[in-house]
């Protein structure tokens, strides 16, 4: 069952993280539930734009490329927020939350966009959020080091990520922290951090010994 609040009768909970820090993992744990949806992040639909990979573009030539595609990416996720529920609970993989505070932060400080761009993403985020496109009940944190994350991309072997440093998820990583632990940037919701540096089996214990806080009590 599902404890309501007042008379809220639908969640919506954002797992965040850095790229290969488990977050498919923990969709896939809980997809199966009755009282859940899973929206996983859209890369069918960001590597076939009208049949361009706008994925691989930006990690071909992110300087050209990282305006294009955080503005589809911003679209996308405001699509998956803004998407009718039908379940009580709705977990999202990431939000329009970390494309902005970690992916185009990061591109900005890393000069692949620049400040008008910077300031076209940051305008257009700030709408959406206003405008309440972009609400979220619960931050799930799944926090690995860097260099864990960085095997897990090694063995997953998608093209599009085949060329992605460690001072990539390096910079993501710090990112990640500077917002949901280090409030630099505003929370939308409370955050659960949970330390995602432990191999499946153990990360599933972690998940089913949480699952009441995550999924606010569903049993």
């Amino acid at each position: 069952h599902l404890p309501l609040s007042g008379n809220k009768t639908h969640y919506t909970v954002a797992v965040e993280g850095n790229i290969g820090s488990g977050k498919s993992t923990l969709l896939q744990h809980f997809g199966n539930l009755p009282h859940c949806e899973v929206l996983e992040e859209p890369i069918d639909r960001w590597t076939n734009v009208k049949g361009h990979n706008a994925l691989s573009l930006l990690y071909e030539n992110p300087q050209r490329w990282s305006f294009s595609f955080n503005m589809y990416a911003q679209l996308t996720r405001v699509q998956i927020h803004t998407k009718p529920h039908t379940h009580p609970v709705k977990i999202m993989e990431r939000s329009l939350y970390s494309t902005r505070y970690c992916f185009v932060q990061n591109d900005y400080i890393s000069k692949t966009i620049n400040g008008f761009e910077f300031g076209v993403l940051d305008q257009w985020f700030q709408y959406l959020v206003n405008a309440k496109k972009a609400d979220v009940d619960l931050i799930v944190y799944l926090r690995a080091d860097p260099e864990v994350c960085l095997d897990r991309v090694k063995k997953r072997s998608r093209t599009e990520e085949a060329g992605v440093p460690l001072c990539f998820l390096q910079a993501l990583h710090s990112l990640h922290d500077d917002w949901l632990l280090h409030k630099k940037f505003p929370l939308p919701a409370p955050v659960i951090v949970l330390d995602a540096n432990y191999d499946l089996e153990r990360m599933k214990e972690t998940y089913d010994s949480r699952r009441q806080e995550i999924l606010f009590g569903c049993r």
